[in-house]
């Protein structure tokens, strides 16, 4: 596997960030969610301070994939960990590692940060998915059920 590379997506990149992430929602069926822009890109992902970090993965010279991702911290153990909110490789790239190399990617950032963790979630039909990230040694987080509090329980919650 050779001819790509894995870095930070860059200022003057937001097209390219749009339309992996654009993809990503078709695929994953949530277009009805999804109101990511480019402009919203230069905001949030590219800015000085960013709120999540983008790594892109080039092969050849195309843009083949993408990883978002931000820090979080486990209280309990003590040290930082990787929340994954993104991991995409284009049909056309698939089958070359390259969901592996964004993997191992951000795995060596957690580990020579000292993290304990990379953390994510799956759709519960994406079994292609499912069954990559089990090859690698992934696990479910068994006995743990994913919340979400949005829409009019947040406001209500939230005093809005």
């Amino acid at each position: 596997m050779t001819g790509f590379q894995i870095r930070r997506a860059r200022a003057g990149e937001e097209q390219i960030v749009h339309a992996l992430l654009h993809e990503l929602a078709q695929y994953e069926k949530l277009m009805d969610v999804f109101h990511v822009t480019p402009e919203v890109i230069r905001r949030d992902y590219l800015c000085d301070a960013p709120l999540l970090n983008c790594d892109l993965l080039l092969d050849g010279g195309e843009p083949a994939g993408l990883a978002t991702w931000y820090w979080m911290y486990s209280s309990f153990v003590a040290k930082r960990a990787i929340y994954l909110e993104d991991l995409f490789v284009r049909p056309s790239f698939r089958g070359r590692g390259h969901g592996k190399a964004l993997l191992a990617h951000l795995a060596k950032t957690a580990v020579d940060a000292g993290g304990c963790r990379v953390d994510w979630a799956v759709l519960d039909w994406n079994k292609p998915s499912i069954d990559f990230y089990e090859s690698l040694g992934a696990k479910p987080n068994q006995g743990w059920y994913v919340y979400r509090l949005e829409g009019a329980a947040l406001a209500k919650l939230g005093g809005g």
